[in-house]
């Protein structure tokens, strides 16, 4: 079974009288090891696919199946434990707590997983080093640039050594020089460490290291390129 297997997902909200229906009817299976780009323009259905993904929101109907587990039959605190082992987030605005140290940051998952302060921090110090932060892993955050500060982040998504890096515009607010480095960790998570890669993304460069583009609109999939 892929690690994702979306099938005819639907998504409804309702606002006041009116009912949204932000997706209709997605198809969407992603392997193991794979690298996604999801792409579409506003409106079109990517931020309700990353929160089902992520396991942040269930659809209305359809079925959707995350490493084998149907999302739909799943309690609030299940879905909570699945996504805090599962899945690892990235954000565009990076989401770090200003008050703490990088170190300190990546440490956060671990907590709520029960893993003992020791532990934690070894832990922290190797992902930094992953990432190439090994000598900022005292600084906090206002004391990084905005590429240092995606990276802490992205360390931190590893740090429950999820099976899946859901990435929401991991370079929309880096320079080309600060987001390559990004997008080739993304890469490498994926060639070295097997880690499946979702990227949702307005940005042709993040597109480029994906094996596989899908696009969105009207809140189905209207096109998969494969790019290897």
């Amino acid at each position: 079974m892929p690690v994702l297997d979306l099938k005819g997902i639907t998504k409804e909200y309702k606002l006041g009288k009116t009912v949204v229906r932000a997706l209709r009817g997605l198809d969407l299976g992603v392997e193991e090891g794979e690298v996604i780009a999801i792409m579409g323009p506003s409106g079109s259905g990517k931020s309700t696919l990353m929160h089902i993904v992520g396991a942040l929101d269930t659809p209305t109907g359809g079925t959707a199946f995350l490493d084998g587990q149907d999302l739909q039959q799943l309690k609030e605190r299940q879905l909570v434990a699945l996504r805090g082992k599962k899945v690892g987030f990235v954000f565009q605005t990076f989401n770090l707590i200003q008050t703490l140290s990088a170190q300190r940051n990546v440490e956060l998952p671990m907590i709520f997983q029960g893993i003992r302060k020791g532990e934690r921090a070894r832990r922290a110090r190797e992902l930094l080093t992953k990432v190439g932060l090994a000598d900022r892993v005292k600084h906090k955050p206002n004391e990084l640039s905005g590429g240092e500060r995606q990276r802490v982040a992205m360390a931190r998504a590893l740090a429950n050594d999820p099976e899946i890096i859901l990435a929401d515009e991991p370079t929309g607010n880096l320079d080309t020089e600060s987001g390559t480095p990004v997008l080739e960790l993304l890469k490498r998570l994926s060639v070295e460490d097997g880690k499946t890669v979702i990227i949702v993304t307005h940005d042709p460069d993040a597109a480029a290291i994906a094996d596989r583009i899908v696009r969105l609109r009207d809140g189905a999939v209207c096109e998969e390129v494969d790019c290897v």
